[in-house]
């Protein structure tokens, strides 16, 4: 069983590294600072609404129509980047019923205003565009459009773009520190098929053009430009709610293939004690208005805001649980709700998401379970790049260390603070303070240490900013028949690196110890048998030195 869940979570390190190059290599182009840097065409305006309005037509495999960007002017500026690949066509950008010149540089377009853009003020432009979108080869690592057809023949559409970029099928600001406070999308598909996005569905209706349904979705809440989703299919739908602590009903909305529909009614069920366990540990669904949805995909899944891709075929772990709906439904929370503002920061997402895998364990079931599900993941940390990245680069990660190492990490911090009401309430407040916002690395560490009152940075930075992992050395001297003397020290990259770790001799109590980066000694009590330092509580190795 065991031997399983390592096979799947392997394949899932595999299919990301084909990202994986030596960092000495690595050179960040043009491109890569267009869409990952501010400039003054960006910093000038900050998105409020985004309408995006499309035709999808499976049959020819393209899209077509508009989206109007409105904005609040923040700073003077005369030239506006909106970001769209190259390869779809832009037929006109207008403002104020004139057309606006524009030039192309690759990916971004920038966009010459005619007329001024007093700060302070609302503005708008609408960008008509069409085109062949690109396709993913390796769904959901490899962005694109993914052109498939159900069991039946039908049309199964969708698409994927977090690495890749939002601007692969859709014009807009392109760059995480920027999200609309809300936003409509519109999606004309041929008769018979459903158009699953984000948020709540308004409207489904008959189009003006003959042959087509047209759906219109709302979303009120801020959204990650790579969130933003679109599902096409032959969709069976089923509901149902869920009851907050304070008897408070979500909406549960679920879209899945019609051959697997009794199936997803029996395994969508663990998504009501998973919410129960979020709102302990994370506050109430952050996206509550929206409600929640899980969309059936032909790839593995997604955490698309409140239409979480699922493409997992009913399956859980030996842990008991679907893997795809927990991490991703995690993502609601840190990386949805709380974001990070450059894609160097990817870790905030991706391991707190990982991290709530391991609470799940801790709450259904037990601590010592929990600890297990961790010493899983911990087998897969590579310590090959830093999971802090460049900002300003638009960089994607390398490896899974902002996953499994994330999760550790914080696990780590738990056990730095040593008093589980303290983290709890910490992470909770994060979680709830932060939620709708963009932070930080810096940011986080310091919200933690806070509200812990806990020395957490040099820790954070040891797993954020270094590949090693910190070694505890130590030497054992006896005192007396009753007490020991355990000598010990940091081997670390960070001044200051001051993790408590926890020791005893055989089966006796145990003892906490306060290792700094220099040598110091501990008086610990004697049992019998051998010395014992917990790992379970921290990522850390362990050194005998020998006497001198």
């Amino acid at each position: 069983m065991r031997c399983w869940w390592l096979a799947v979570a392997a394949m899932f390190c595999s299919l990301i590294s084909f990202a994986q190059q030596p960092d000495s290599t690595y050179r960040f182009t043009r491109q890569d600072s267009l869409r990952g840097g501010q400039r003054s065409e960006r910093t000038g305006y900050d998105v409020t609404f985004y309408d995006l309005n499309l035709n999808v037509n499976p049959a020819t495999r393209t899209i077509d129509g508009s989206n109007t960007i409105r904005y609040r002017v923040k700073e003077p500026f005369r030239r506006m980047q909106i970001d769209l690949f190259g390869n779809m066509q832009i037929a006109a950008i207008m403002q104020n019923g004139q057309k606006l010149p524009f030039k192309r540089d690759g990916n971004a377009v920038f966009v010459d205003m005619k007329d001024a853009q007093p700060v302070g003020q609302l503005r708008e432009v609408k960008v008509t565009y069409s085109g062949s979108p690109q396709v993913a080869k390796n769904p959901p690592w490899d962005g694109g459009f993914v052109w498939r057809q159900d069991p039946n023949g039908k049309p199964w559409v969708t698409v994927t773009c977090q690495s890749t970029g939002a601007s692969l099928w859709w014009p807009c600001k392109d760059h995480p520190s920027d999200e609309p406070d809300s936003m409509r999308i519109t999606c004309r598909v041929p008769n018979g098929l459903t158009c699953v996005s984000n948020g709540t569905l308004q409207t489904r209706r008959p189009a003006r053009t003959a042959g087509q349904t047209e759906f219109i979705w709302t979303v009120r809440y801020p959204i990650n430009t790579y969130n933003v989703t679109l599902n096409i299919a032959n969709y069976a739908y089923f509901k149902d709610e869920y009851r907050s602590l304070d008897r408070q009903a979500l909406p549960l909305n679920y879209y899945v293939l019609p051959h697997n529909l009794e199936k997803a009614k029996s395994h969508f069920e663990q998504v009501k004690a998973m919410l129960d366990c979020y709102e302990k540990y994370f506050g109430k669904f952050p996206f509550w208005r929206d409600g929640y949805k899980l969309v059936e995909t032909p790839y593995w899944g997604m955490e698309h805001q409140t239409a979480i891709a699922y493409g997992n075929n009913y399956r859980n772990t030996p842990f008991g649980f679907d893997f795809i709906i927990i991490h991703e439904s995690g993502h609601e929370y840190f990386g949805n709700s709380l974001s990070a503002g450059d894609s160097g920061e990817m870790w905030i997402h991706e391991a707190f998401a990982t991290y709530a895998e391991a609470l799940y364990m801790e709450c259904t079931h037990s601590i010592p379970k929990a600890i297990e599900y961790l010493n899983v993941q911990r087998k897969l940390i590579k310590n090959q790049y830093p999971m802090l990245g460049p900002l300003g680069v638009n960089y994607q990660h390398k490896d899974t260390d902002i996953y499994y190492k994330g999760s550790w990490m914080l696990h780590t911090l738990r056990h730095a603070v040593d008093n589980d009401n303290v983290w709890f309430k910490a992470l909770k407040a994060l979680a709830t303070e932060k939620k709708l916002s963009i932070v930080t690395t810096d940011e986080v560490i310091d919200f933690l240490e806070l509200k812990t009152q806990v020395d957490l940075q040099s820790i954070a930075d040891q797993y954020l900013k270094y590949t090693g992992i910190p070694v505890l050395e130590y030497k054992v001297l006896a005192k007396s028949d009753k007490q020991w003397e355990v000598r010990h020290r940091w081997v670390a990259d960070t001044e200051g690196f001051n993790l408590p770790v926890k020791v005893r001799f055989g089966f006796g109590e145990w003892q906490t110890i306060y290792p700094k980066t220099e040598w110091s000694a501990t008086n610990v009590k004697f049992s019998s048998g051998w010395i014992n330092f917990n790992t379970d509580y921290g990522l850390f190795n362990i050194r005998q030195v020998r006497l001198e």
